[in-house]
């Protein structure tokens, strides 16, 4: 019976301590992306140096879009300006802009 109970237990404490996403809020998220539009919402934009070409991020998947902006925040995901970005927002506040990118058509 202790064989059984124990990793019960363990499962039932490890789904109770995951994190869980809070409900992005679309308006909230279109307000905060307005920034981030200089790169990610302009057409064929390419970065000076490094050149490389610039995501449109509109209409990309919303648990993509917290799982992204989450590792550039806590840095396993390497990109200084969107590192610096990330940093700024809150665990709401990216889930707010992964559901207004989400709710968008993506780009063609």
């Amino acid at each position: 019976m202790k064989r059984i109970l124990l990793p019960a237990a363990s499962l039932v404490l490890a789904l109770a301590t995951a994190p869980a996403f809070a409900k992005g809020d679309p308006e909230k998220g279109k307000a905060l992306f307005y920034t981030c539009t200089g790169c990610h919402g302009i057409a064929d934009y390419k970065n000076a140096y490094p050149t490389y070409r610039v995501p449109k991020v509109g209409g990309q998947n919303e648990a993509y879009l917290i799982a992204a902006l989450t590792g550039y925040k806590t840095g396993d995901r390497e990109h200084p300006t969107m590192q610096a970005q990330a940093e700024s927002f809150s665990d709401q506040e990216i889930a707010d802009i992964a559901a207004y990118l989400s709710s968008l058509k993506p780009a063609k």
